[in-house]
């Protein structure tokens, strides 16, 4: 099972190409990798849902300032994701290699270093993607394999197939993880921590409300309130902003830093996504790097939020 260092943090690259624009995607990149990040994620599908855009904006902003930084490339460790494309959907074989060319040339690159299964494919036999995928790493043009969204069933599946097999290890599981949605804990969590697969979450900041930002009673103009509100309504949620907020200035840290650091200390995982439309706003996101909370802080943050058992 091939892993690669993810480092403290991994930086989302959903935002490139879309809520930050070429100058500011080159500026938060520019600062991630100065403060020592070593991972970027990304998709084939960034972003095209958004009206005029075509898909592949954020691949393409990516091996834009790889091009432009010499000798950045082989200190970084790229991730990127096939199925949701609008124009190259699902898990076909066929699909995966048009799909995984496509992105190496956006990304101006020879190879990606984790290629993840955006969703599972229903439509597409298990073992028929899965070998398409471990042929993308013997040709050298993939390093590591990962999925997204799982069940627990078809994550089982996929381990036993690849080992019946001989085919390629999953290596590395992308889901929906943070202080305040821990339903993977009694979900897929147990079946990856049992396959060796390593969690990297995504929504480690809950749409923000993690940061500290969200307040009941506290009128915020974003697009994620949408997101955003069943935490503000949920009572047990909006306690452990005053945990957090003791915590961070307990560490003279973001909040965003103490919710981030809270998720790398849990069982299996490597390491949070998050991403930044700005270097403002990767400030908070470097501010976890070293920020190594107590035994004590992560079962008080843990008991506040444990979620119960169906």
């Amino acid at each position: 099972m091939t892993t690669v260092d993810v480092g403290p943090l991994i930086l989302g690259g959903n935002v490139f190409g879309w809520t930050a624009d070429r100058n500011d995607s080159f500026a938060v990149l520019d600062a991630f990798v100065a403060a020592g990040g070593r991972a970027i994620d990304t998709a084939d599908v960034y972003s095209d849902w958004v009206p005029g855009h075509t898909g592949g904006e954020s691949e393409t902003i990516i091996g834009e300032w790889l091009a432009a930084r010499p000798g950045v490339r082989e200190k970084l460790n790229i991730g990127t994701k096939v199925f949701m494309h609008s124009a190259r959907p699902g898990l076909a074989p066929a699909n995966i290699r048009a799909a995984i060319d496509d992105s190496l040339r956006r990304l101006q690159t020879d190879y990606v270093d984790i290629y993840y299964a955006h969703r599972d494919d229903p439509d597409v036999e298990q073992a028929d993607y899965l070998a398409a995928f471990d042929g993308l790493v013997r040709e050298g043009k993939v390093r590591a394999i990962g999925i997204s969204q799982f069940s627990a069933e078809r994550i089982a599946s996929a381990v036993s197939i690849t080992e019946a097999e001989n085919l390629t290890p999953i290596t590395y599981s992308q889901d929906e993880y943070n202080l305040v949605s821990r339903a993977i804990e009694h979900g897929s969590l147990p079946v990856i921590a049992d396959a060796g697969i390593v969690e990297v979450p995504f929504f480690s900041l809950a749409a923000g409300f993690l940061t500290g930002k969200y307040r009941p009673g506290h009128a915020v103009e974003s697009a994620r309130l949408n997101r955003v509100n069943p935490h503000l309504e949920n009572p047990r949620s909006v306690a452990v902003l005053d945990l957090l907020d003791d915590i961070a200035a307990a560490h003279a840290v973001p909040v965003a830093a103490v919710s981030l650091a809270w998720l790398r200390a849990q069982p299996a995982v490597a390491a949070p996504l998050a991403s930044a439309r700005t270097v403002e706003q990767l400030s908070a996101l470097v501010a976890s790097f070293e920020l190594e909370l107590s035994d004590a802080e992560v079962e008080t943050l843990s008991a506040a939020t444990a979620p119960v058992a169906a």
